[in-house]
């Protein structure tokens, strides 16, 4: 069965074009022209995702979510803000509010629909649990008492502002805190003996690092640093360790992560071994626009490299070819455009 989109939006044209590309997609859709409109919609059809801008009349994107949060029918949809670049703060109080996802307006067609597609994946996955039997009803309770159990813990946190390349942790060091990425992106990275760095991951906003010692009372294994201007929010480890141990539900959701991290990293060194260096360049390309949520990104030479576990001038010759062959396009200031997403994702192993 298709699934049901309800995008809540003022602006005709952007809902139009909207409406457009998800009827192509194969999805059902239905529209609103404002926050009233939309909550109505959403509480007689029960839609499978919901797209909404923040700014409209009537009622914003924020009521709309506060309201739909407090219904059993509506809490659990998936719910994607539409913002624009410079509405930073929307976007924070949104997250804070349980939104699952934002996208930033002027969107790109693809990664908006690479972004419905994996919510509508996750959403589908927790539905499956809420089956007849007992088991699977208290699996889909569990992973909804886990989110809420994790969103008291990120309140009213220490934010601490990082500048572009900050350290943040080394290893070696004790851990004093998790990390809750508010806005910027992380890298963790290893520094072999010969100093050759490689990232083993990145960081968006929504997500969490350096959980992985705590349970072992363990040092850091890897180092943390910003790829761009962040914002974290620092929780500290005791907190942290309480509601681990005392709560089973959290502590289940833990665990699912920690295995998901190590498939994830088994994944990477596949990659790295047996694709080629363009499949690889490719894959960091994607991965690095993934986090920033756009497909136009300052990133150094470098860091594209160490995700991609090649040389600095093997990378920037791929890129080269890259741009020759229209799949990317990069400026006079170096900032590189992804221009076919879906060609990267093809390219060949």
């Amino acid at each position: 069965m298709e699934a049901k989109i309800l995008i809540i939006e003022d602006n005709q044209d952007v809902r139009e074009n909207l409406e457009e590309l998800l009827q192509l997609s194969g999805y059902t859709v239905l529209v609103a022209p404002n926050g009233k409109v939309g909550t109505a919609l959403a509480l007689k059809h029960v839609p499978d995702l919901i797209l909404c801008d923040v700014m409209m009349p009537e009622l914003d994107g924020f009521g709309v979510l506060r309201i739909l949060s407090n219904h059993p029918s509506t809490m659990d949809i998936p719910f994607i803000f539409l913002t624009a670049k410079t509405e930073k703060e929307d976007f924070r109080k949104g997250m804070g509010l349980g939104a699952d996802d934002y996208i930033t307006k002027p969107y790109d067609d693809i990664q908006l629909l690479d972004t419905l597609e994996i919510r509508l994946k996750k959403s589908a996955r927790i539905k499956k649990s809420f089956d007849k039997s007992g088991y699977g009803l208290q699996r889909f309770i569990d992973e909804t008492k886990a989110q809420k159990e994790f969103e008291k813990l990120i309140e009213n946190r220490e934010i601490r502002k990082y500048s572009k390349k900050d350290i943040i942790y080394d290893a070696g060091q004790y851990p004093k805190w998790l990390y809750y990425v508010v806005n910027g992106s992380v890298k963790t990275y290893l520094i072999n003996e010969f100093g050759k760095e490689y990232t083993t991951n990145i960081y968006a906003p929504g997500e969490i690092f350096g959980y992985l010692p705590l349970l072992m009372d363990a040092t850091y294994h890897d180092n943390a640093a910003t790829i761009d201007d962040c914002e974290l929010k620092l929780i500290p480890i005791e907190d942290f360790t309480l509601l681990l141990f005392n709560n089973r539900e959290f502590a289940a959701t833990y665990i699912k992560n920690l295995a998901t991290r190590t498939t994830e990293i088994e994944a990477q060194m596949i990659d790295i071994a047996y694709s080629s260096v363009r499949k690889r360049v490719a894959n960091a390309l994607l991965k690095f626009s993934k986090s920033k949520n756009c497909t136009s990104m300052s990133i150094l030479r470098d860091d594209i490299a160490n995700l991609a576990g090649a040389a600095k001038e093997t990378t920037i010759r791929t890129l080269s070819d890259f741009k020759s062959e229209g799949l990317i396009n990069i400026d006079d200031n170096n900032k590189i455009e992804l221009l076919r997403i879906d060609k990267l994702h093809q390219m060949p192993q």
